[in-house]
């Protein structure tokens, strides 16, 4: 957070080492800001504030999530402060009041500015005679500020807001000092219409004395209205707060779906240093890229300290998390399908060779070359990932001879997908299960979508 005006309250400054590292493949894998289809991104699915500037919060915490687990835990404590008083936080200060109290700070507006009494009359008198248009949009500029300091003064003077809790207790704290600044004192309890002379001195200390600090409050609210949304999302979706553990990089899970998928199929996740790789299996369609995409959702969704999609979700923050689930060529850059690959990987290896802790999630890599070097690849690149300690791995592939040669490299633990395929029709009940699938479905989907029948009869 910026300091206040006067340093009044203490501030805290994060450096780039609190921040987990999204590259732009991953915020697009992820949905996080631009959706692929018609639906929401993650961040209009999440943003529910009252308020266009707790918006831009909530955006820049979702552009920088946290790998610190103090500070992950720091949100979390506000979220559940504020689930547990919900109902005083009502008393924020509306979005149209904050709304009005920001135009009014930068609106262009004559504004009296001498101190001395008798000029300062003589100022007033100017204005109120020479600008009456002007002079009633500084009136009820200053009127609606004068609303958003009692409406704050009345949210900290709430009983069951007295001790908040993580994010929140700076936040308060430096609200309180805010307040208390002398030229604050003379504003009443009761809204008043004001004489010219009273209401040009407000609009003085507002835009002049006091400017920083009214500044300020309004981003502080805007703060107070991310965590809000934050907190609003986490119980109307009934998602739990993840425990955050201390040690070497493991994620556990039970129950996990991810959110944009209605009736989800929960399933559970164990990535730890005994299985540092988890080599998924299945035909297409069984479930396995929603499967990646809701791991990989939930641990974002868990470094931004808010709730996540499981009955429950423990964690060691990590400081770099990569997918690959949707890449594609760069004619104009001259990259082909499987460089990009290449590129996505070596993205990967130059990240675990800086010595970060890395989560990293690849469906189905090495489409683009041949499958005898998508094999050998495939088995070179999940033989190095297993030896790296402090980093998780989940590898899809329709390669399923890969587990013949997995057999024998510690660290990995291989689960699948499958189709039913009883009834003549495929199905899929998207149940996560041990080993490995043995399932060759294209011949089968291919017949059932009648492919061949127009091709031999047409």
């Amino acid at each position: 957070m910026p300091r206040s005006p006067d340093d009044t309250a203490d501030a805290v400054d994060s450096d780039d080492s609190d921040i987990l590292v999204l590259d732009a493949q991953t915020l697009k894998d992820l949905e996080i800001f631009h959706a692929d289809t018609q639906g929401a991104s993650l961040f209009e699915f999440c943003n529910l504030t009252q308020t266009e500037g707790g918006a831009k919060v909530l955006r820049q915490r979702m552009e920088r999530p946290w790998s610190n687990p103090q500070r992950i835990q720091a949100t979390q404590q506000a979220i559940a402060f504020i689930l547990a008083h919900r109902p005083a936080f009502n008393g924020l200060p509306s979005a149209y009041i904050a709304g009005r109290v920001e135009y009014y700070a930068h609106e262009i507006l004559p504004i009296v500015t001498q101190e001395n009494p008798l000029e300062f009359g003589l100022g007033a008198f100017a204005l109120r005679a020479n600008h009456a248009r002007y002079y009633s949009n500084i009136v009820r500029g200053a009127q609606n500020t004068c609303r958003l300091i009692l409406a704050l003064r009345r949210l900290l003077a709430q009983a069951e807001l007295a001790s908040p809790t993580g994010d929140l207790a700076p936040a308060f704290s430096e609200m309180q000092a805010l307040l208390a600044r002398p030229r604050f004192a003379s504003i009443p309890e009761q809204l008043f219409a004001g004489r010219t002379w009273t209401m040009l001195r407000m609009d003085q200390v507002f835009r002049i004395h006091e400017k920083a600090t009214i500044a300020r409050l309004l981003q502080l609210i805007y703060e107070i209205d991310a965590l809000i949304a934050m907190a609003d999302v986490t119980a109307a979706q009934g998602f739990v707060l993840p425990d955050i553990i201390r040690g070497p990089l493991s994620v556990q899970a039970e129950g996990l779906t991810h959110p944009f998928v209605l009736q989800a199929v929960p399933n559970a996740v164990a990535l730890n240093q005994a299985c540092r790789v988890l080599f998924l299996t299945g035909p297409n369609m069984a479930g396995k890229t929603t499967y990646l995409r809701a791991f990989a959702t939930a641990l974002y969704l868990a470094h931004l300290g808010m709730g996540v999609p499981a009955t429950r979700f423990a964690f060691v923050p990590t400081q770099r998390l990569f997918s690959s689930l949707s890449l594609s060529d760069d004619l104009r850059n001259g990259v082909s399908y499987f460089r990009a690959e290449a590129l996505r990987v070596k993205a990967v290896a130059q990240a675990i060779a800086n010595g970060f802790h890395v989560v990293a999630l690849m469906d189905e890599p090495f489409k683009g070359t041949n499958v005898k070097d998508a094999f050998d690849a495939s088995l070179a690149i999940l033989a190095r990932f297993a030896a790296r300690e402090n980093c998780l791995f989940m590898f899809s592939s329709h390669l399923i001879e890969l587990s013949d040669r997995l057999s024998t490299t510690g660290q990995i633990d291989c689960r699948y997908f499958e189709a039913d395929e009883r009834d003549g029709r495929l199905r899929f009940d998207y149940l996560l299960r041990p080993g490995v699938s043995r399932q060759r479905l294209g011949m089968r989907v291919l017949e059932e979508e009648g492919v061949f029948e127009l091709l031999d009869n047409h």
